[in-house]
């Protein structure tokens, strides 16, 4: 088995694989009254408060009070840690890592606010930053299937398979009746030569699976990796008879035929998926890749600029999008477009190779061999990661991202 590299953000129906109760709210202390009065000057009765309303899912009413406590006590690690999570409900990523940042500060010890760190992280794409807060809390609770779960998928968007079947084999009495769990852990252990792992997660992804359309959208997509197209499509094609609705069956159906080489097959597939999910932009991004490849640049255009709406942080469409700019002569949204591709991708030596291209149309030789620089060392240096900008047949694993 084996996976792609990329990144997005959305629930998947594929597999309830584990409901982490990861928005947790920081516990509050005792209310010793329930007067008006003594709230005003109490932190730790506007604390309860705080949390009663987090409870009910009135963030408004929540946030109100825990920048009371803050007012009364700047130091309440608890309050930031709570701010953290309702920003995090919100998902104003942003906010919510500057409040547990400041949560951590002040209450280091506190392994749930890492926890949520590394999940902020990972919601953002950012797999490399998350991996080092949840390993610590990994460290200090080795039995918490929550972090372990997650620095197992960063692990394996990352590329380190070893690493990612050391964190994921121990979940194996929790977590083997679920799908996508064993099919990552298949992947992992597929990347590191780990015949004997593979195969068993394969026997038991079989199992669980049965004929199930979930099933096999997960073997399609391990045969997409193995390139064995062919194969992969009928994969998904049996699917398909049982799940035409499930969500990314489409986008993977588009990925293959524009694999295959099949472009009307490809659009036709990826528009379905657009359909079924229309603010995924991943499929946006996919179905610009396709009509680049079919001369359709204005489309193309179209296409990479809707991706990025729904999703800022796809170097591939930014990447795309930029190079388009270059070529019509609107410098300024190409270096804008180029420079946030290696914000997102620093170890890409196409994406610095790209912005040396446009700084120097700017005339900005300086800063544009600084860049060409850059992607020389990363050249030599052998350290490209990220495959979706530089290889066709790279894929994106928009639903393995969802999870948790």
């Amino acid at each position: 088995m084996s996976i792609g590299g990329e990144q997005r953000r959305r629930e998947l129906g594929l597999a309830t694989v584990v409901m982490l109760s990861l928005f947790w709210p920081v516990p509050g202390l005792a209310a010793p009254s329930q007067d008006p009065e003594l709230k005003k000057t109490n932190p730790a009765l506007l604390f309860k408060d705080g949390q009663n309303a987090l409870a009910k899912g009135d963030l408004d009413t929540a946030s109100t009070d825990f920048e009371k406590v803050l007012k009364l006590d700047p130091r309440s690690g608890a309050a930031h840690a709570n701010l953290g999570v309702i920003a995090m409900r919100r998902k104003n990523w942003d906010r919510a890592l500057a409040e547990l940042h400041e949560a951590q500060k002040l209450t280091p010890q506190m392994t749930g606010i890492r926890l949520n760190i590394g999940l902020v992280q990972y919601r953002r794409a950012n797999y490399v930053e998350a991996i080092p807060p949840l390993e610590s809390v990994v460290r200090e609770q080795p039995d918490s299937s929550q972090a372990r779960y997650l620095l197992g998928l960063c692990y394996t968007f990352v590329e380190k398979y070893d690493d990612a079947v050391k964190a994921l084999e121990p979940l194996w009495p929790k977590f083997s009746d679920q799908f996508v769990y064993l099919y990552v852990l298949g992947n992992a252990a597929f990347r590191v030569g780990n015949k004997e792992l593979d195969e068993k997660a394969s026997r038991r992804l079989i199992e669980v699976g049965g004929d199930s359309p979930e099933f096999h959208l997960l073997m399609g997509k391990a045969l997409l990796t193995r390139n064995d197209d062919q194969k992969a499509l009928e994969e998904f094609q049996k699917a398909a008879v049982g799940g035409d609705s499930l969500p990314f069956l489409h986008f993977e159906l588009g990925v293959t035929y524009w694999r295959m080489e099949k472009f009307d097959a490809a659009l036709e597939e990826l528009r379905k998926d657009i359909a079924i999910e229309p603010e995924i932009g991943y499929n946006y991004e996919q179905l610009g890749r396709v009509y680049l490849q079919v001369g359709r640049e204005e489309d193309a255009e179209k296409a990479f600029l809707e991706a990025v709406k729904r999703e800022p942080r796809l170097p591939t469409a930014l990447v795309e999008l930029s190079k388009i700019h270059l070529r019509k002569g609107d410098l300024q949204s190409a270096s804008r477009e180029a420079e946030s591709a290696v914000k997102l991708a620093p170890k890409n030596q196409n994406a610095h190779f790209l912005r040396g291209q446009v700084l120097q149309k700017l005339g900005r030789s300086q800063e544009a061999r600084a860049e060409f620089a850059e992607a020389s060392k990363i050249m030599a240096a052998g350290v490209e990661r990220d495959r979706s900008l530089v290889d066709k047949r790279a894929t994106a694993d928009p639903e393995l991202a969802q999870q948790p």
